[in-house]
């Protein structure tokens, strides 16, 4: 790799240049133990730029007096070096480098799952008895048949119970699996004693080792139930029997999952018919005993969740999203299990308020890193930077996008990644948005591009797509050209090598960005969209977004709104409110989120969502949608409704027999406490005293 050294310090804040090691693993080995031991009395940690030798690196600095320096590594020779540009790849070279000499990410909440090995084991008879007899001295296994019995024969001695029947449901987690299934075969196998005589008896050969009675065969001679005498194991009477238990894991073996989920939950492994793939479950199963922690990984802030308002549905997008069922409705918000959730972050990506933010790392972590990595690459003098967010599985792409380079072959699929796109390492691809995207568009980047390598749920490319859609709309509208933001489809090195070397830069913004990411999304949004119209091309004040966005206004039908006020009462994010002086709806726009409570919840249906950007001056001051002439009560003249309502009110009750009269019909022109004064005063009423006993 041609790697300049005195670029690199100037890149990386120093005045020295860095010095290059060909061999630093082997030959140079002692400029990593001085490092080592300057690093112990002048800095907190140590940034080596080699991943391949990371556990050489570790264990010569667990031997040395420093083993308490923390290492870091980062790799620059797949993701930068190796390239058909790595002539220019010095300023990407930089960023990386830079990038991973920031703090690790604060730590967080753990999640806690406490696993004692209780294992059910579901499925085929045959597949399911033959790992129960491989595990039974490692795990307290248990084998439901729930498929077929044919050739299967229960063993000898009785290490591990065996039940049968039909699954009606699995749920939970490690440690906390609730199993239902119905046992409806005339054998009950707990009280089986596998004494054979049944299977003597058994004139059509419906019964085998597997104790199980086959019912196509079966011709009701019960000769079988003779046989069983006193032991009372077979009662073809016997009704169907739901039983409900407890484990701590599921080897699942049936050729259909019984979860049907695109990432199932810890704990459930759905290996199919594959022997090597039911091994290699296996073998992690077995260490799966004893108590272990992850990450709660989101935040939530139920104050302004925009789920629901009074049994009316609003925002739903973050249900809609999880490939767990992690998430769930819970009366006016929504209810996350952080031992189901995963990590993927993709509900705070789509969740148009911030309730849902992502909190390992935290949008604060992440925006640091995309600020040091953008600010050091044009510091070195890169220019059109394209961000790729990648995760574990993206990372064994560009790795071996990078080896193709050293193949000797030509073309776009040989040729590495471009010297201006820079990987950066997410926990998940769907756990950034657009709050982190514009940031980093704000913060000079060209283009971001999320990578997918098709392990992904689809609902997490559609979400992400969406949030693409309404970010380029922005962009368009204020003139910037050219496609910054979407996502490259790869399953191998070379796809990504030739997807990447397809790119056409856009057009960045002429000024970088100072600030950090905030750590509320609306406001990061809102700071990065600001700088961004600032130094647009062409400066717009209203932008048309597509339907989803999180920012919009709201249309009234003003001859059918009464200014009953529901629609205030619904809003979660306070951009709908009345005014205590007069009659009247006032809406904030830069508050709306775009939920449609309101909309839901007119009983006029006089209320239509406007999915757009105002970057006008009133985005931020109340503005009147709709107010109406007080009504006076006709008793005492005090205002106590809008005349519009009285009108409506009186017009589509006049014809009703309680309303006869005009009596009843004048109260409703009357404030409450008139109401009750007169009906107290007119005597010649009917009286619920007045009823004969």
């Amino acid at each position: 790799m041609p790697l300049d050294g005195a670029t690199l310090g100037v890149a990386l804040g120093g005045a020295a240049p860095i010095k290059v090691h060909q061999e630093l693993c082997r030959g140079e080995i002692a400029a990593f133990d001085a490092a080592l031991a300057d690093a112990g009395a002048n800095v907190e940690s140590l940034t080596i730029a080699c991943t391949q030798e990371a556990p050489l690196f570790a264990e010569l600095a667990g031997r040395s007096a420093q083993a308490e320096v923390p290492l870091r590594f980062v790799n620059i020779r797949e993701a930068g070096g190796w390239s058909g540009e790595a002539g220019a790849a010095g300023p990407k070279i930089a960023a990386l480098i830079a990038m991973a000499q920031l703090p690790e990410p604060a730590p967080v909440p753990g999640v806690s799952y406490k696993s004692g090995g209780a294992t059910l084991i579901v499925g085929d008879a045959q597949a399911s008895l033959a790992w129960a007899e491989r595990l039974a001295g490692k795990l307290d296994v248990c084998v439901l048949m729930s498929g077929s019995v044919k050739g299967a024969e229960l063993p000898v001695a009785r290490r591990y119970p065996v039940l049968s029947g039909s699954i009606k449901g699995i749920s939970g987690w490690l440690g906390k699996f609730e199993v239902e299934w119905h046992s409806h075969n005339p054998i009950d196998l707990d009280a089986c004693t596998r004494c054979n005589a049944c299977i003597d008896v058994c004139p059509e050969g419906a019964i085998d080792l597997a104790y199980q009675i086959d019912l196509d065969k079966c011709k009701n001679h019960r000769a079988c139930v003779t046989a069983c005498g006193a032991v009372k194991a077979i009662d073809f009477a016997r009704p169907a029997v739901t039983r409900k238990e407890q484990f701590d894991m599921v080897l699942d073996l049936s050729r259909e999952p019984l979860i049907r989920l695109h990432q199932p939950p810890q704990g459930y492994f759905r290996p199919g018919d594959d022997p090597l793939e039911q091994a290699l479950a296996v073998a992690e199963m077995v260490t799966l005993i004893g108590e272990f922690e992850k990450p709660r990984f989101f935040s939530y802030n139920a104050r302004i969740c925009a789920h629901s308002r009074n049994q009316k549905s609003g925002c739903t997008r973050c249900i809609d999203t999880c490939s767990t069922q992690a998430i769930s409705h819970d009366g006016d918000h929504v209810r996350v299990e952080p031992h189901l959730c995963m990590g993927c972050g993709a509900c705070a990506t789509v969740c148009p308020s911030g309730a849902m933010s992502f909190a390992y790392p935290k949008t604060t972590d992440t925006g640091a890193r995309l600020k040091t990595m953008l600010r050091t690459f044009a510091t070195a003098g890169g220019r059109d930077a394209c961000v790729l967010l990648h995760d574990e599985h993206g990372l064994k792409l560009i790795e071996n996008a990078g080896r193709a380079v050293r193949s000797g072959k030509t073309g776009a699929a040989h040729a590495g990644l471009p010297a201006r796109v820079i990987p950066l390492h997410v926990h998940h691809v769907a756990s950034t948005g657009l709050d982190l995207w514009l940031a980093a568009l704000a913060y000079g980047a060209s283009q971001v591009r999320v990578l997918l390598s098709g392990t992904e749920a689809p609902e997490y490319a559609q979400a992400l797509g969406a949030q693409a859609a309404i970010g380029q709309a922005i962009l368009d509208g204020l003139g910037y050209g050219g496609a910054h933001l979407g996502s490259i489809e790869a399953d191998t090195g070379g796809a990504l090598a030739t997807a990447l070397a397809a790119l056409v830069p856009a057009r960045p913004v002429s000024e970088a960005a100072t600030w950090n990411v905030a750590a509320e999304k609306r406001q990061a949004l809102e700071f990065a969209i600001e700088h961004l119209a600032r130094h647009a091309p062409s400066p717009a004040k209203l932008i048309a977004l597509p339907a989803g966005a999180p920012y919009g206004g709201l249309a009234i039908k003003v001859d059918k709104c009464t200014l009953c006020l529901a629609c205030v009462g619904a809003c979660p994010a306070a951009a709908l409110a009345d005014n205590q002086e007069s009659p009247q709806l006032r809406f904030v726009e830069r508050n709306c989120v775009q939920c449609g409570l309101c909309v839901a919840t007119c009983p006029e249906d006089a209320l239509t969502l406007l999915p757009r950007l105002n970057l006008g001056d009133e985005v931020n001051k109340p503005v009147v949608l709709n107010e109406a002439q007080p009504f006076n009560c006709v008793r005492c003249s005090k205002p106590f409704g809008t005349r519009q309502m009285i009108d409506n009110m009186s017009s589509k009750l006049a014809a009703h027999s309680m309303f006869a009269g005009g009596v009843a019909l004048r109260r409703l022109q009357m404030c409450a406490d008139c109401r009750v004064v007169d009906m107290m005063e007119n005597r010649g009423e009917a009286s619920i005293f007045d009823v004969p006993k």
